[in-house]
């Protein structure tokens, strides 16, 4: 095991050990934090059918482990990687991925069996890949000719990005960004699944453009197109990269043979990026957890604020009942013979003189929390849940992108909430969130610097 193994390892278990109880206290679930820790770096192939990503694996790893081609040759989500230490190497399908534990895809099971039937490994003898695993995926194609795939592509996407230390998203010069699920894995699936960072844009088959000005015209439309899916003017660096030994003319793509070998060393060089990876997800989900429990901390102040206004005029009006009710039923009855007060005056307090204040005092107590659980506290409720975002400070883009992940959770624990939930002890599990955050995720980050 490398040191970098180990560390993930002992990550992984301190962040189980401090995380996993406030996870379950919140109601968050692990599915997103548990299986990023596990297993081995992973880098994530995306583009259409022909933009050649099983002729890139290919030619990483020197042998034809894919099928390339101009149409579609696989429709499936297929793992690239070495077999376990002392072990064949062999195809598993995936039935038998999404059932072991030791593997991050045990939540793949929601997406049925037609994603499962497209969801495979394969295993070959390759240093590369003793510690890496590459993801090839099926062609994107156009939303307005393809046929239902039986399952959720994009959030298989998703959920596989968020897997990933590095995403390779490809193009070809003649479908340069125009694909439907293209679109929408830029604009809508990356963004909160994966970051800026880990996301590598290839437009490949270059050799295939006739002239210089044909290849500026596509890679001209691939950044036009990359700023209208992203919104954003500034264009992220795109390699341009061809297939040597399927080249029209190879020998005058040589100037392009530099951009080939740093786009394979980029790829290679994932599992080096994998526990920085594992900290940045830990620190987003720690961060999430945080704001759902200062949410529910600021809260549970108002609702106690709430209350001890509520009692301080309950403690008022029980005082005032358990000296003057007698005095006032007797006004009206003329009964009881002594009231509390005559009898503390004559110094003789009998326990019948407690009955009728004590009765009273406790009745407006017991009034009063009727009143603070029926009404009161309902009301707060009903104002936190419908604009949860006034209790906390959104003060950051960072907060804001953060509430807007856990802004439905939160209004679902706000409705859900009862009166006891104002004497929760939010405010000690900030502490512990923060301690985890502040001290020992630093202290690794620090160790991998």
């Amino acid at each position: 095991m490398t040191e970098a193994q180990k560390l993930q390892d002992e990550i992984q278990k301190k962040a189980m050990d401090k995380l996993a109880p406030l996870f379950n206290r919140y109601q968050l679930s692990l599915d997103y934090l548990e299986p990023a820790l596990k297993w081995k770096s992973m880098v994530l192939i995306l583009g259409n059918f022909s933009s050649g990503k099983s002729t890139l694996i290919n030619e990483i790893f020197e042998t034809d482990i894919q099928r390339t081609g101009q149409s579609p040759t696989d429709d499936s989500f297929t793992i690239l990687t070495g077999p376990e230490k002392g072990a064949e190497p062999r195809e598993l399908p995936g039935s038998s991925l999404i059932n072991d534990e030791r593997l991050p895809f045990t939540a793949f099971k929601k997406y049925g069996e037609q994603f499962v039937a497209h969801f495979a490994m394969k295993q070959f003898e390759s240093p590369h890949l003793e510690d890496l695993a590459i993801i090839d995926s099926p062609g994107m194609l156009d939303a307005i000719t393809e046929k239902d795939r039986g399952y959720d592509y994009n959030a298989v996407i998703g959920e596989l990005a968020r897997l990933a230390d590095l995403v390779v998203l490809m193009f070809d010069p003649h479908k340069a960004g125009t694909i439907r699920e293209v679109y929408e894995t830029i604009r809508n699936t990356l963004p909160g699944n994966s970051g800026e960072d880990r996301i590598v844009f290839v437009m490949s088959r270059i050799d295939e453009c006739d002239n210089p000005g044909d290849l500026i015209r596509s890679y001209g439309t691939l950044c036009w197109n990359l700023s209208q899916m992203t919104g954003r003017k500034d264009i992220p660096r795109i390699f341009l990269t061809y297939s040597p030994t399927l080249a029209r003319a190879p020998e005058s793509m040589a100037a392009w043979a530099n951009e080939r070998a740093e786009l394979k060393e980029r790829i290679l060089a994932a599992p080096k990026l994998r526990v920085n990876h594992i900290l940045q997800h830990i620190d987003k989900q720690a961060h999430e957890l945080r704001m759902v429990a200062e949410t529910l901390a600021s809260f549970s102040l108002r609702g106690r604020q709430l209350l001890r206004k509520t009692g301080r005029l309950a403690i008022i009006t029980g005082l005032f009942l358990f000296l003057f009710l007698d005095i006032i039923i007797r006004e009206f009855t003329g009964l009881p013979e002594t009231t509390l007060i005559s009898s503390l005056l004559a110094g003789r307090v009998g326990w019948a003189d407690l009955l009728i204040p004590t009765l009273g005092a406790g009745g407006a107590l017991t009034l009063f929390s009727l009143f603070f659980s029926r009404f009161q506290f309902i009301g707060l409720q009903k104002r936190a849940a419908g604009r949860p975002e006034e209790l906390i400070e959104l003060d950051t883009e960072y907060r804001r992108q953060l509430w807007r992940q856990v802004a439905p959770h939160v209004e679902l624990l706000l409705k859900e909430a009862g009166p006891r939930e104002i004497f929760a002890s939010h405010q000690g599990n900030l502490r512990k969130i923060d301690r985890f955050i502040d001290a020992e995720l630093q202290d690794y980050y620090r160790r991998i610097s």
